[in-house]
């Protein structure tokens, strides 16, 4: 008997049907694929705002929270040809505002500023080093000594309890129980660098505030707020711009002592995502910024750091 076999295949109906699944098969795995991918992009940029701020806060609180430490003579003014000798010198200064705010102090009848700030704009204050501070963000000036004792590079400092000897690459003093330190003078403002922000440093080398430090990118502004003690409690009673911040302050004259710091950055990512629109309002400390209407992503981080050498001067 012969048995006849009947090839049969997919109708065009059948063919059709599968062709629609495949398809939205595929859509559904192109669509998790893309979410996927977006949720890869804005985690890691989200990660990069958080860490970038964290690193700029830990790199500048401790600096802060030691200004004005000078040795053995800390909480003392300076006055050239009494208790302070300078027999260094530095080829490029950085002097601020005020009447004795250089990298190193002067006669001239004024206190010596060890903390300093203001906002960079097109006119108004500046440190002479600094000139290409992004204009609205803030600068800070900050000066101290680096322990431990017995610096033998940079430019150095001998203290005793009573006297204080700026002598950078000159030849030590030598005076009687004098320990020797390494002074630091920093200035910390931000600028731009290829279209990127940057919390960027001027540091004091043993000849002069000529070293440039790029510390951490993405650090689009900075807000310092500083509190202020006017009764000699060692707390802060209020806390101001710099704008605010008189010259009595500043100098830490009779009980106006700056005794903390409060500081707020604002960061940024790096590259933009078109697929993210930021119309968000940022709140740094005390000023509004915002919104952007681009496609950068955002985050404050602040924090407030308690001086541990406010200085207080009487007279």
């Amino acid at each position: 008997m012969k048995i006849t076999q009947h090839n049969t295949g997919f109708s065009l109906v059948e063919l059709m049907v599968a062709l629609v699944i495949s398809l939205f098969l595929t859509l559904g795995v192109f669509a998790m694929f893309s979410m996927s991918a977006t949720n890869v992009t804005t985690t890691g940029q989200y990660n990069q705002l958080q860490e970038n701020g964290r690193l700029a806060l830990a790199i500048m609180a401790p600096d802060i929270e030691q200004v004005a430490f000078f040795g053995d003579i800390t909480g003392s003014d300076f006055v050239v040809d009494t208790n302070t000798r300078i027999t260094g010198s530095v080829s490029v200064d950085c002097v601020g505002g005020g009447l004795n705010n250089a990298t190193l102090p002067n006669n001239q009848p004024a206190h010596f500023r060890r903390i300093w700030g203001y906002e960079a704009s097109d006119s108004g204050p500046s440190v002479s080093c600094v000139n290409d501070a992004i204009k609205g963000t803030d600068v800070i000036q900050l000066k101290r000594l680096v322990g431990p004792a017995g610096a033998t590079s940079g430019f150095r400092v001998a203290t005793t309890s009573s006297e204080i000897v700026f002598f950078g690459k000159e030849a030590d003093p030598a005076l009687i129980n004098e320990r020797v330190w390494e002074y630091q003078h920093h200035v910390y403002f931000i600028q731009e660098l290829n279209d990127v922000p940057v919390l960027s440093r001027k540091a004091l080398s043993e000849t002069g505030m000529n070293n440039e430090e790029q510390l951490v990118e993405g650090i689009e502004n900075m807000r310092i707020l500083y509190g202020y003690d006017d009764d000699g409690d060692d707390t802060a009673d209020r806390f101001l711009s710099a704008d605010n911040v008189t010259d009595m302050m500043w100098d830490n004259q009779l009980f106006q002592r700056i005794v903390a710091v409060k500081i707020f950055l604002l960061v940024r990512t790096i590259d933009q995502d078109r697929s993210y629109t930021n119309d968000i309002t940022y709140q740094l400390g005390d000023k509004t910024l915002g919104p952007f209407d681009d496609h950068f992503r955002r985050k404050v981080l602040s924090t407030t750091v308690m001086l541990e050498n406010p200085v207080l001067i009487r007279n």
